[in-house]
């Protein structure tokens, strides 16, 4: 059963599906669907086009499907599209996309969101990301799967952070981060990679060694960019992780942090 506080302002042509409950002075737009066993805290605003997938818990004072800053964005019907079973914590805002890009701002599912945290235009998380508290991503910002994101973490626009990468407290991202790399520092520098995520994640050693050797390819040995990849390309053969990190750095745009 959709559980509506008498205190909430629900537009008539928003859809809430069976089991969704709507805290006290929130206020849902027109152009919103919200799936099935979503909760949404007092004092949250979404505005559409936006869809929300079953069973995320959106916490109190957050604002999602809000219209971009970005100046181009001259308001158009852009999207907020958001998967299941996501946490979203106090005060995090996240804007529609704009049409000069994907015109929609994507979560993917299984993420945990602190508090305090913005995803700017076009973004895309993909899934089981954590993006600690006031991390901030500017727009068209990709992030992987199971990445995490220290507090206070901000990244450029137009920046790829690759699956399982990591980022200490206070990092500032201007380039790429390739696939399970560690950075941090201002501007953010690669020290290693993120092996303690994969220990979590069941990663064997064997991945593991073969993931540190390439990672001293591409880091330690002085080589180009394109050489480093050349030497890669056995090890990617032989393990999918070496293949996912080299794809990485293959598709970066901006260029790796190094």
């Amino acid at each position: 059963m959709t559980l509506i506080d008498p205190r909430a302002i629900v537009d008539p042509a928003a859809r809430l599906a069976d089991g969704v409950r709507v805290g006290p002075w929130s206020i849902i737009g027109p152009d919103v669907e919200i799936g099935e066993g979503t909760e949404i805290a007092p004092h949250v605003v979404i505005k559409g086009p936006t869809r929300i997938g079953r069973h995320n818990r959106i916490y109190q004072f957050s604002s999602l499907g809000e219209d971009t800053p970005d100046r181009k964005y001259k308001g158009e019907p852009t999207r907020l599209v958001i998967g299941d079973h996501n946490v979203i914590r106090e005060g995090v805002t996240i804007h529609r996309g704009t049409i000069q890009d994907r015109s929609e701002t994507t979560i993917g599912d299984h993420n945990l969101i602190m508090a305090y945290a913005h995803i700017g235009h076009d973004s895309v998380i993909a899934n089981h990301c954590i993006l600690v508290n006031n991390t901030a991503l500017a727009g068209h910002v990709h992030v992987g799967d199971w990445a995490i994101l220290s507090g206070y973490t901000l990244v450029h626009q137009f920046c790829h952070i690759g699956a399982h990468a990591f980022s200490g407290m206070g990092t500032a991202i201007g380039k790429d981060v390739p696939a399970f790399v560690t950075v941090f520092g201002n501007p953010a520098e690669a020290r290693s990679m993120n092996f303690e995520g994969m220990k979590r994640r069941g990663f064997s050693q064997d991945v593991m060694q073969a993931l540190r050797r390439a990672y001293k390819v591409v880091y330690r040995q002085g080589l180009t960019v394109e050489a480093a990849l050349a030497e890669l390309e056995e090890a990617a053969s032989a393990f999918p992780e070496v293949a996912v990190f080299r794809d990485s750095i293959q598709a970066s745009t901006r260029g790796i942090t190094r």
